[in-house]
């Protein structure tokens, strides 16, 4: 594999590695996504690369509801992530609930584009998960108040997993980066699934800051995130950085991840809904201020474990079972904008685009125009603040 561990420090260097950071981490955890890390030793020994064969690829075309996998294929956290890159494209400024209410809408439920799991161009809505449905639901169907779309979603990764474009236009600025996402998810998520996205932007932001560590980036989505998952992130960070000084193998790092994270997310591997659960009561998915997603804590775990090196964390990362492309998603995100361009394969982009008809340059360099639109006049409004503030408090 032809790339470098070199750190990429431009802007638009270190948006590429984003963008192929997500879809990457995505394809290569969506052939094992819900296979515990027991499965996947059992059926794969060790996943390691984007020629994966999909664990359903078996099962009939109606029990894999006509989706295929595999390959390089992405999932909707890849389609997702574009399409939130999109609605900054269009207004080319920072976004809040409304722009859920309108913009997303938009791009889920009214744009046709190629959908790689259903081989068709459809809306992205016909691949969406419930609770990512909830947002046209939610806004054009019920018309509700934008900051009020996320109250009454089931509570998982769904902001989480998309919404590193606002880590993006908020380079270097972790603080504001959470604010925006915690404004714009709040038409989607609640409780702790709009907080991972909070802190997911956040950490985002942070790696965009020239000669950062992985540890400083964990450490800065520690101090942002609130309750339960501030709680999980420190338990899991505290164990991950034991485990990186005794060299761990993957399998012992993933049992003591799972071990730690059980009290923030109880359901463990059981994240399959059949007709067994219809009527029972359950504490998952639902708002708490105890609870944690999953993903956000192992995602930063793995990131430090692996002294953020990109893609030996994406892979222990992806093995640990569960939701394992939302997993690589978010690692894929801290990683691919901490190294930049540099992390980007070639051989893997280029699979990548064949398999999903993308264009991942081209969709990078769109995006890159617009957030330095977006960072260049904040830095007007600050200078401009800065100003009136100097003659304010001159005379003090």
């Amino acid at each position: 594999m032809s790339v470098t561990q070199e750190t990429d420090f431009s802007f638009a260097g270190k948006v590429r590695g984003l963008v192929h950071g997500v879809a990457f981490g995505d394809a290569m955890g969506a052939p094992v996504e819900k296979l515990s890390a027991g499965d996947i030793r059992k059926r794969y020994g060790r996943v390691d690369d984007l020629n994966t064969k999909w664990h359903r690829d078996s099962q009939s075309e109606q029990m894999r509801k006509g989706r295929v996998r595999g390959a390089g294929i992405v999932t909707d956290d890849t389609l997702m992530t574009l399409a939130l890159m999109e609605v900054y494209n269009d207004v080319n400024r920072h976004i809040d609930a409304w722009d859920m209410a309108d913009g997303m809408v938009r791009e889920i439920a009214w744009r046709q584009r190629w959908i790689p799991e259903l081989q068709k161009e459809t809306a992205l809505i016909e691949r969406l998960f419930y609770p990512e449905k909830w947002i046209f639901q939610r806004h054009q169907l019920s018309s509700c108040d934008p900051r009020q779309g996320g109250i009454g979603n089931m509570v998982n990764c769904g902001a989480a997993m998309y919404i590193a474009p606002i880590g993006v236009v908020n380079a270097c600025n972790p603080q504001d980066a959470y604010n925006e996402a915690i404004a714009f998810a709040s038409g989607h998520q609640q409780s702790y699934g709009l907080e991972a996205a909070g802190v997911v932007a956040g950490a985002v932001a942070a790696a965009f800051t020239p000669n950062i560590s992985v540890s400083e980036i964990a450490n800065i989505a520690l101090s942002l995130a609130k309750d339960g998952t501030h709680n999980a992130i420190y338990e899991i960070l505290e164990v991950a950085e034991d485990l990186r000084q005794k060299g761990a193998e993957n399998d012992e790092v993933i049992d003591v991840f799972l071990k730690t994270i059980t009290p923030f997310s109880p359901m463990g591997d059981d994240l399959n809904h059949t007709v067994n659960k219809v009527g029972k009561a359950s504490p998952n998915y639902q708002p708490s201020r105890f609870l944690s997603i999953e993903e956000l804590p192992l995602a930063l775990g793995f990131c430090l474990v692996a002294n953020g090196e990109f893609k030996k964390a994406i892979v222990d990362g992806i093995n640990s079972g569960r939701d394992t492309d939302s997993i690589g998603v978010m690692i894929g995100a801290i990683l691919g904008a901490m190294h930049g361009q540099s992390i980007v394969d070639e051989a893997d982009e280029h699979q990548l685009n064949e398999a999903n008809r993308l264009d991942i340059a081209a969709e990078t360099a769109t995006f890159v125009r617009t957030a330095q639109t977006i960072l260049t006049d904040d830095e007007k409004r600050l200078h401009a603040v800065q100003n009136q503030r100097f003659k304010l408090l001159k005379d003090l």
